[in-house]
């Protein structure tokens, strides 16, 4: 009994300094904080309506991302999205009870932050609350194509600036990971919306209302999410080199020969 539930990851629930709640609420304040900023530069209230500006939404998404991952990423990882809890689930980087709950507050998340912009807004400038939503000229398929693609770039991201045995690629993770967000708005959010976040659109869809082709959005990002980290993990991933191995691969200064023989274990002579 006690294999299996450390199987599933109920053990997590038991520790002590409530490691998996405060984890649980980075998650919840994460998405809440990305829905409300992300969304909120869809809203316009200016005046004379202007031109919808992409550049502005997608920089704002991943300006969000860059910072809840620097700010929250040591408390729960800093997933912020099912499409990368999926991706961690199946390669086993956590367990099932802390996956499910980790999605369950990311959407609890997600509808706060929504419904604290819908709150903040205007009523006659709300429009839709930065929902995501097709182009009438796309089709499901393609749509779900676009948004697997979405789910993939962001989640081998992920896998690749935060691999245990690349630690030079540790101090710009955030920053990779937000140019991720960035560069998916950027390039299709004329297609889908640019979600790659099932959380993200759900939030809206539920205060909105509106849920035409939500399904695309749970779909498309999740399966994308779970293929990039099983080809990383399988393909991928950096070898376990070792420390002093590192330091060699990855620096291009000459280290100081004491230093590595410390770092390998050994111990030298003092002159």
């Amino acid at each position: 009994m006690g294999k299996f539930q450390e199987t599933l990851g109920i053990n997590e629930l038991t520790k002590k300094k409530g490691g998996i709640w405060k984890a649980l609420l980075a998650e919840f304040l994460g998405t809440l904080l990305l829905n409300f900023f992300g969304c909120a530069s869809c809203v316009n209230l200016v005046a004379v309506p202007t031109n919808y500006n992409f550049v502005l939404v997608a920089l704002t998404f991943g300006f969000t991302i860059f910072i809840v991952v620097q700010a929250l990423g040591h408390v729960s990882g800093a997933h912020i999205n099912p499409a990368v809890t999926a991706g961690m689930l199946a390669t086993g980087n956590i367990q099932i009870v802390k996956g499910v709950l980790y999605i369950i507050v990311q959407c609890l998340g997600a509808l706060a932050g929504s419904a604290i912009l819908k709150a903040l807004t205007p009523e006659g400038d709300q429009g839709g609350l930065g929902k995501t939503m097709l182009s009438s000229k796309i089709t499901e398929p393609q749509a779900i194509g676009v948004e697997f693609l979405l789910g993939f770039v962001l989640v081998l991201t992920v896998c690749g600036v935060c691999d245990p045995n690349r630690p030079e690629a540790k101090p710009i993770a955030a920053l990779a990971i937000g140019m991720a967000v960035t560069l998916g708005h950027l390039a299709v959010i004329d297609y889908t919306g640019s979600s790659m976040n099932p959380a993200r659109s759900f939030g809206a869809a539920l205060i909105t209302g509106e849920w035409e082709c939500h399904w695309v959005y749970w779909l498309g990002p999740i399966l994308g999410g779970i293929a990039a980290a099983l080809i990383y993990k399988h393909a991928f991933a950096a070898p376990a080199l070792g420390p002093v191995r590192i330091v060699e691969r990855y620096t291009t200064v000459v280290a100081d020969e004491k230093e590595l023989k410390r770092l390998d274990g050994t111990k030298t002579e003092e002159p």
